[in-house]
């Protein structure tokens, strides 16, 4: 029987996290290299509907286990239902996604099995027989290759937009439902505090306006957030922007800040520092605005506008309204 790569998605109120299928994509990728299996595990309560989304893909099978401990996220539960299900399926590989969550429980999870959990990946290679992992060192400014000491099962995170979700390969699966080993979780979640749901996660969304430096003034953030608007998009920002207190903390991207890959990023203003790149360079299609010509961001761009975002952008917002107004 062909060892296995274990995915653990993730949902939340009723919702997948796409980054999910990021990793299932990486999974993909490694199982075409070393003969393996793909298969998916969703923990959670009442995810019937979640497990057949997820089994549209081209896996060997997805399990859906459920608990009434899993209903809503505890690091306790997660911990305790996943330790079980691993020690009873022995994959040898389990891939996560590099979320919030998953930073919450999987070095507890790693512990519990004692096994070596290898995070924040941006890429593999396979060699004689021997999977390697990629990971960024300084801030993106070096990578190395890690690879595992211990005995399987091995864990490891991959960042998120180091894969393409939307390459995960189409097919059908079957779901299987299993009860998930039960315990009392020491913290009692409540209900999500008010600040909270306030913030956003810049990794669900698919068209980011980020704006840097070049931005000048706060009042001047009204021509990112009128794009933004226009296109369906959040504002985000380079770090001078937040320290400055112009945007709030959660808004920041980069690598004392959020990762992301959406689908469309348009930077404005922003030169494109090392620390800013790593949190958004696995994005599907980068537009750079900058008047500068030789702004490092243009290097990673798909479309770059050398010229004054001050009149790039209105211009730009107004050709959207008038598009969408017609369509």
């Amino acid at each position: 029987m062909a060892d296995t790569i274990l995915v653990v998605a993730e949902q939340r109120e009723g919702k997948l996290n796409r980054a999910s299928f990021e990793t299932i994509a990486a999974a993909q990728s490694i199982a075409k290299e070393t003969g393996w299996q793909v298969e998916v595990v969703l923990p959670g309560s009442s995810i019937a509907a979640l497990a057949q989304e997820l089994a549209q893909k081209a896996v060997a099978r997805v399990y859906a286990l459920e608990g009434a401990s899993l209903a809503a996220y505890t690091s306790d539960a997660y911990v305790f239902a996943l330790k079980q299900f691993i020690h009873e399926k022995q994959p040898k590989l389990v891939l996560f996604p590099h979320t919030y969550q998953v930073r919450d429980f999987a070095p507890r999870l790693a512990l519990a099995l004692d096994r070596a959990l290898i995070s924040d990946s941006v890429g593999y290679k396979h060699e004689n027989g021997k999977l390697l992992l990629t990971r960024q060192m300084f801030q993106g400014k070096f990578a190395a290759d890690v690879s595992f000491a211990g005995d399987a099962p091995w864990l490891a995170t991959f960042q998120i937009g180091a894969f393409r979700g939307e390459q995960a390969e189409a097919g059908s699966a079957s779901v299987k439902n299993v009860a998930a080993a039960e315990t009392t979780p020491r913290v009692v979640p409540h209900e999500v505090f008010q600040e909270a749901k306030q913030a956003v996660d810049l990794s669900q969304a698919e068209v980011i306006v980020a704006v840097g430096r070049g931005i000048k003034e706060q009042k001047n953030l009204a021509l990112a957030e009128e794009l933004a608007k226009v296109l369906g998009g959040e504002v985000a920002a380079s770090r001078p922007i937040c320290d400055n207190g112009w945007l709030p903390l959660e808004r920041q991207i980069g690598s004392s800040g959020q990762t992301v890959a959406p689908k469309l990023y348009i930077a404005l203003g922003i030169s494109g520092a090392i620390q800013h790149i790593v949190g958004m360079k696995g994005s599907r299609t980068i537009v750079a605005i900058n008047k500068d010509p030789e702004a490092p961001i243009f290097e990673i761009a798909d479309v770059g506008v050398v010229g004054n975002l001050f009149d790039v952008v209105p211009a730009l917002t107004e050709e959207i309204k008038k598009a969408r107004a017609g369509a």
